[in-house]
């Protein structure tokens, strides 16, 4: 069999750490796959903090990320961009990831040119294309462009399915997610290093939000929970919260927090310091995807600052529960995990319905399979029991 090239292809940092295991997996077939990696830089210094982790050096870099860049120049200029690309390196392949403005454009990319087009963390679905924005329109034009899906789980199989997607093309793989997070959670980082001061005898509850969704209005009403929670237990607890870049959410959450004693508001982390923060942190509270399924893993409880989640294993499992953008629910809920232990105990010790740590080779079993190179299709994942770093 020739040699395959892969083309990966992202750029923001949540793809990026999702790709990484999967580039590793790759390159243990050096004679059957050759991965080419390009990047759109959709988002720049987060992008280039993962790179450096997990030492990925892209053979192309778009680099589109402007100031008060919008979808229409994201999608515009990857688009463009990759068009040169897939003409010069004709790849057999290109290898996608999430619902990233990226991942559609990479989408219509191989379509034009008749690549086959595989798309990792495939299936995912709120039913709501407001929710998550732009991500729910991503996600499903990307599965209508795909000739491949790497599912994580038996929901976003199921998913697939009613779409009419064959099951022959959809592969149930976990998600690559706590591959990153248990190679990652394995080591030590002292969070000093990152700027981070706990507080000995405080429980640490983390803080994160930046989706679109969540700018204005919620986001002001996020925070005042934040505030009410802070007072509340201000002799208990220290909440860490890493700041989106972004002015619209800067801006908001330095009015209302900047000033709260037990407050820590800092930049963002590196992903290095990040999981490492969730594992020293009591609850976290976040409207990003990836933390949903990256929590449950370390047994932390997770309320979800969305109003709705494409990733709703995690809720019927119970270690995850949405609180949307509404104060006195987001405050009544995390109080409650603060002081009621049973209700703790119950949401750390759930099941981790999204990966065991072996995603990233059953994706290259996969495209193995799908080229020829082996003739057993890998086996699919099963949830068993909650795997913790």
């Amino acid at each position: 069999m020739n040699k395959k090239r892969i083309m990966f292809v992202f750029g923001t940092r949540p793809e990026a750490i999702k790709m990484a295991p999967v580039i590793t997996a790759l390159a243990k077939y050096p004679d059957i796959l050759e991965p080419m990696i390009v990047v759109s830089g959709q988002h720049r210094q987060m992008l280039d903090q993962v790179l450096r982790i997990f030492n990925i050096h892209p053979d192309y870099d778009l680099g589109i990320m402007a100031k008060n860049q919008t979808l229409v120049d994201i999608v515009t200029k990857s688009l463009s961009g990759l068009e040169e690309i897939v003409l010069r390196e004709k790849p057999d392949m290109l290898l996608v990831q999430g619902d990233t403005s990226t991942t559609f454009a990479a989408g219509l990319a191989a379509y034009y040119y008749k690549i086959p087009l595989g798309h990792i963390e495939a299936g995912l679905r709120t039913f709501d294309k407001w929710r998550p924005y732009p991500e729910e329109i991503n996600r499903k034009l990307t599965t209508s462009l795909a000739d491949i899906h790497f599912a994580p789980t038996e929901t976003s199989v199921a998913n697939l399915l009613a779409e009419k997607v064959s099951r022959n093309s959809i592969y149930l793989t976990g998600n690559t997610v706590i591959d990153a997070l248990l190679t990652t959670a394995k080591g030590k980082f002292d969070l000093k290093q990152a700027g981070i001061n706990l507080t000995a005898g405080k429980k640490t509850v983390l803080v994160t939000t930046h989706r679109r969704e969540n700018f204005g209005e919620p986001l002001k009403n996020i925070c005042q929970a934040i505030a009410r929670l802070a007072q509340e237990h201000v002799k208990t607890i220290e909440i860490i919260m890493p700041v989106h870049k972004n002015p619209l959410v800067k801006e908001t959450v330095a009015n209302i927090l900047a000033e709260v004693d037990n407050v820590q508001l800092t930049d963002p982390l590196d992903y290095e310091p990040f999981v490492h923060l969730m594992k020293e942190s009591y609850l976290i509270l976040t409207d990003s995807g990836g933390v949903q399924e990256e929590a449950p893993s370390l047994g932390k409880p997770v309320l979800v600052l969305r109003e709705k989640t494409e990733r709703p294993e995690a809720v019927a499992f119970g270690t995850v529960k949405l609180v949307g953008s509404d104060e006195q629910l987001i405050f009544a809920e995390a109080d409650k995990l603060l002081k009621d232990r049973a209700a703790y105990e119950k949401m750390s010790q759930a099941v981790n319905p999204y990966g065991d740590g072996q995603a990233a080779g059953r994706i290259v079993s996969a495209l193995l399979y799908y080229f020829g190179a082996v003739d057993r299709k890998p086996e699919e994942f099963k949830v068993k029991e909650l795997v913790r770093g």
